[in-house]
């Protein structure tokens, strides 16, 4: 049976200053240029009872990418009164997402000069399988290209990815760069441990700063080092760090399998960031 998470349709959504319903939002113009050519950029956060986590590093995530764009960023104060608008409509939402684009625009690639449109959204959070299959799958991501390093909305490549991930019984896609090393997943960096030497790929690789990936070096002993796919054949153990999943194990990549499940690196680092959490909402 496939893994993938679990989603559900309910939660609150605030779209430009007007608190609604996902499933009744409005307010979002069809020239807008995140619709149109995927021009915007986005955060993804747990909510941790009625608390986004880590709000703080997310949106300074969030302005980076804004400005690797281009693009005016969001003030802060109206991003956090947003959050806290939808958290107040949705008190059991496990997941929020931030989203702001660059506004109204042309049918085509050159940007409009209005205001950007914010939008705020909440859901159940995902529930994720305990231990994860993960297909390496064909393409690859370009370490030297214009978005390296941005959350943004364009992510199509990451939906066929994850699509051919499914197709082969998995729950996740990973990345190599296009000189033939690890990267990252659709939504999620990786982590090995080889010869007893915990990994993960450089932000040179082309990888995303995940807000836990960070999180998990600054309180662990890592190494970011190129790492080869075949690097997998060699691990003792691997996992996925997100910030829905938080720090999950690798069952198997492909036909690379791992008989202990979690090994005993993995479960330092689960509860190490389990404890992280218990310490703060904003790390």
């Amino acid at each position: 049976m496939l893994e993938s998470a679990t989603h559900h349709s309910t939660g609150a959504c605030w779209v430009d200053g007007l608190l609604q319903s996902p499933g009744t939002a409005s307010g979002i113009s069809p020239l807008d240029h995140a619709i149109v050519v995927g021009d915007g950029v986005f955060e993804t956060m747990k909510v941790v009872g009625g608390t986004a986590f880590a709000l703080t590093r997310h949106l300074r995530r969030l302005r980076f990418s804004a400005e690797g764009m281009g693009m005016l960023p969001a003030d802060d104060d109206r991003v956090r009164d947003a959050v806290a608008a939808v958290l107040d409509a949705d008190p059991a939402a496990g997941k929020l997402r931030i989203t702001w684009s660059s506004g109204v625009g042309p049918l085509g690639s050159s940007r409009g000069d209005g205001p950007g449109t914010l939008i705020v959204a909440t859901e159940p959070g995902s529930t994720w399988p305990a231990v994860e299959a993960v297909h390496l799958c064909r393409w690859t991501r370009n370490e030297h290209g214009a978005l390296v390093g941005l959350k943004t909305t364009s992510y199509a490549e990451n939906v066929i990815a994850l699509e051919a991930a499914h197709a082969h019984g998995c729950s996740e896609a990973l990345f190599a760069n296009t000189a033939g090393d690890l990267c990252e997943g659709t939504g999620t960096n990786v982590f090995l441990v080889v010869e007893g030497e915990l990994v993960t790929p450089p932000l040179s690789s082309g990888c995303l700063a995940g807000v836990t990936r960070e999180l998990l070096l600054e309180e662990m002993d890592v190494t970011e080092r190129p790492v080869h796919p075949d690097e997998f054949a060699k691990a003792s153990e691997a996992f996925l760090t997100s910030s829905t999943r938080d720090v999950n194990a690798i069952a198997r990549v492909d036909d690379v399998v791992f008989p202990e499940l979690p090994g005993p690196v993995t479960v330092a680092a689960q509860e190490l960031f389990a404890d992280l959490c218990a310490r703060s909402l904003d790390p």
